[in-house]
């Protein structure tokens, strides 16, 4: 058996501890030639996932050619700002018997397309068939220690997300699947916005009865701009919606809202974002949500307050009181107009 990975940041690390203590031979694509030979020397990457033992069959190469040529089955754990410059890297050698199952959580700037839509765009038509999205409550460092897990897979093609689940599961990582790719995109996106807002909570010192607010109302925007471009609402109360918006919002391990908590303390976006390898998705998504919330017409109160503070200066604690005395209205005020999605998504526009 043997799956490659596309990324050799902390997600795609934590995949190949996964697939690699499965019995897997994985061939892991690392941009860094210094994390490769890491990999393949030391059994660590003390860059992206430090303290995890990475297995003797996980194997660390920066051909991505030859990653691609062995392997049918792809995951793809890139951010969403660098997903599509990665797929035209691998697009000369992919082929219609490719399966491409990428664990992006963001939306991509300038173009405000949902990482799948990327991926799309940038393949021949008949590879759309062979998409799909693993998303959900998953942290690195706990999935590469065996914490259990659950996540889900969402295709528009059912064949792909039950091999991507047949793939995936054992018996610390449980795998849902999903036919709804914009709500689970969109989920495990949003809740970055909503994690850096709880974080800037964090950080201004205030308890669990704020935290609680902006989470259930976070989940409540979600929702409002999920239903707007075409998902089920059912699918936020889920992995990925729900269970991510918890997982984000609560843990330390959560790299949005530690950024958010040094936000609230005073340092600059730019500084934040320049002291870490890592990728806080939530800044670039948060910018995302108020031009998708501006162009279908709905209301994100949170997102449109922590981008003022993260993109024009405004004072956290202003943005938490213009949030407090905003005009009152009723909790449930949503106005679920689902329409089902087409199986087919080169239907309608991207």
């Amino acid at each position: 058996m043997r799956v490659g990975i596309i990324g050799a940041g902390g997600w795609g690390t934590a995949l190949a501890v996964l697939m690699g203590d499965q019995g897997y031979t994985v061939d892991l694509w690392a941009r860094e030639q210094e994390v490769a030979c890491e990999i393949n020397t030391c059994r660590t990457n003390s860059s992206f996932l430090e303290g995890v033992f990475i297995p003797e069959n996980v194997c660390a190469t920066c051909d991505m050619e030859k990653v691609i040529k062995m392997n049918s089955i792809l995951l793809i754990p890139v951010p969403a700002q660098h997903m599509r410059n990665v797929i035209r890297q691998a697009r000369p050698h992919l082929t219609c018997d490719h399966i491409l199952i990428h664990a992006a959580k963001g939306i991509e700037e300038g173009t405000l397309m949902r990482v799948s839509e990327v991926i799309a765009q940038e393949l021949p038509a008949g590879m759309n068939k062979n998409i799909g999205v693993l998303s959900g409550p998953s942290h690195a460092e706990e999935v590469a220690r065996g914490v259990p897990t659950a996540v889900v897979v969402a295709s528009y093609h059912t064949n792909v997300a039950n091999l991507a689940q047949e793939t995936l599961r054992c018996s610390t990582f449980r795998v849902y699947t999903s036919k709804d790719v914009i709500g689970v995109e969109l989920g495990g996106a949003l809740k970055n916005v909503i994690a850096l807002a709880t974080g800037v909570s964090d950080g201004l010192g205030f308890g669990d009865n704020t935290r609680a607010a902006i989470m259930t109302r976070g989940i409540a925007e979600i929702v409002r701009l999920g239903v707007a471009l075409g998902a089920s609402p059912m699918t936020f109360a889920g992995l990925s919606g729900m269970g991510d918006v918890i997982v984000t919002c609560m843990s330390m391990l959560s790299r949005n809202r530690r950024a958010g908590m040094r936000i609230a303390k005073g340092e600059k976006v730019e500084e934040v974002l320049a002291s870490t390898k890592m990728v806080v998705e939530g800044v670039t998504t948060t910018k995302a949500a108020v031009a998708l919330s501006n162009k279908h017409n709905v209301e994100l109160p949170i997102a449109s307050a922590l981008s003022k503070v993260l993109f024009e200066d405004l004072d956290p604690r202003k943005a938490v009181e213009d949030l407090m005395l905003r005009a009152p209205v009723p909790e449930t005020r949503i106005r679920f107009e689902y329409i089902p999605e087409p199986s087919d998504p080169t239907i309608g526009s991207l």
